[in-house]
């Protein structure tokens, strides 16, 4: 792991969502200095989901050096952003550097995101992030060496990542354009670049989305922490950059990265916008047995239903639980394509859980389009839900929350089929 050399002491963070996750991890990384930290965060009371407050992250922050100021800040609202900055300059002389981490993701397709989801994401993410800069940076121009770092993505302009979450990205990439126009606009004067993980990292929030399972697959935010120490060690004439965390942190010598990894030596799941053939990207992930927990009735199946996807259907329902259907309380729609095409469901929300043939009698929260042989080899095994998403073979609409359940609700079955 990269090692403190305490040159971020007496320096002041502001850091917008740092209650938690990878804005702690910064701001406990920069502590270590002797740094000043302003965790800009909303979460003032213990969430039933969700650890950490601003509260219970400042202890943290004062026990390992630092010096800490909790602000209750939702990045949308302006006169709270405001008064946050005001507060970090009376109390500390000034603002030295900016992360801009807060944000907000529904991985959902068009005609299945809400406005209120797309006002959510756009607000956090792009308005959140351009109206912080907007605030901090007369301050950040007084710094010997002012740095904005936002945590977002290259500009990866394939299809293939807007296509599945076109408002997500759309939202998280107003975060790294605001990275190109900053960086010109202040060249000289402040140093405004983007962070972003090669490998998938392990938050409260991912456990969320993926299931506690997922965790296997991730790092620790601490990767993400050093990553930007080092980033903060640079001079200002280090701007306009899209910083990889493992390849910067290979080039400041680190070598070790299973120090990282939440089970050394497991495969890890690549994150977001990174490869620019999605297809390889999949089999990449396929190969490497890497995977998301992909958020990707009462008509039973007929018993003289013949063919695979039949006996697959048959082989799910004689493995439902109740345990099952209380974990996962969702519909799943199967619209089939190929050698055996039809619809089916499963029902893990009603009673012990059912399959059957044809639409759901009612409304399904989750509807897959793949090809008849893409579904049985994935309940079988042969197939990870990755693949068929990354590629385009697996289409998913609806609740994207329930979607992510599959894989765990295939691996649970999958024994039994």
């Amino acid at each position: 792991m990269l090692q403190n050399t305490g040159k971020l002491a007496g320096r002041t963070l502001f850091i917008t969502g740092a209650s938690r996750g990878i804005g702690k991890a910064i701001a406990l990384k920069a502590a270590k200095d002797g740094a000043n930290i302003v965790i800009a965060a909303k979460t003032a009371e213990v969430h039933p989901k969700l650890p950490g407050t601003i509260y219970t992250a400042a202890e943290e922050i004062e026990a390992v050096g630092g010096k800490a100021l909790p602000c209750l800040v939702d990045v949308r609202d302006e006169e709270q952003i405001s008064e946050a900055v005001k507060k970090a300059v009376k109390t500390f002389g000034g603002i030295d550097i900016l992360i801009n981490n807060a944000s907000a993701i529904n991985l959902t397709g068009t005609l299945d995101t809400p406005m209120k989801k797309v006002d959510l994401m756009m607000s956090v993410n792009s308005r959140g992030t351009y109206l912080t800069s907007k605030l901090c940076i007369p301050y950040l121009k007084k710094s010997a060496n002012g740095h904005i770092l936002n945590l977002s993505p290259p500009l990866n302009m394939n299809p293939v990542w807007f296509k599945n979450h076109c408002a997500y990205t759309m939202a998280k990439y107003g975060m790294s354009m605001c990275v190109l126009g900053m960086a010109e606009e202040f060249m000289g004067e402040i140093a405004v670049n983007a962070l972003w993980p090669k490998t998938a990292i392990h938050t409260a929030a991912m456990d969320m989305l993926g299931g506690s399972e997922v965790s296997s697959q991730c790092r620790k935010p601490e990767i993400m922490a050093d990553a930007a120490y080092a980033i903060f060690c640079r001079p200002k004439s280090f701007t306009g950059n899209f910083v990889i965390d493992e390849e910067f942190l290979q080039a400041e010598g680190i070598r070790d990265f299973d120090v990282y990894a939440v089970e050394p030596g497991h495969p890890l799941l690549p994150d977001f916008f990174l490869d620019e053939d999605p297809v390889s990207l999949a089999k990449k992930m396929q190969d490497y047995g890497a995977t998301p927990k992909f958020e990707a009735g009462k008509q039973q199946v007929s018993a003289t239903a013949q063919g695979p996807v039949a006996e697959t259907f048959k082989a799910i329902e004689g493995a439902l639980t109740a345990e099952v259907v209380k974990s996962t309380a969702g519909v799943y729609q199967f619209e089939l394509s190929g050698d055996h095409p039809g619809t089916w469901y499963i029902d893990l929300k009603n009673g012990n859980g059912c399959t059957g043939q044809g639409s759901f009698p009612g409304k399904a929260d989750v509807q897959m389009n793949m090809s008849s042989d893409d579904f049985v080899k994935m309940f079988s095994g042969k197939m990870k839900p990755t693949l068929a998403f990354m590629s385009g073979r697996l289409k998913i609409k609806g609740d994207m929350t329930l979607a992510i359940k599959l894989e765990k609700l295939m691996s649970q079955l999958k024994s039994k089929l």
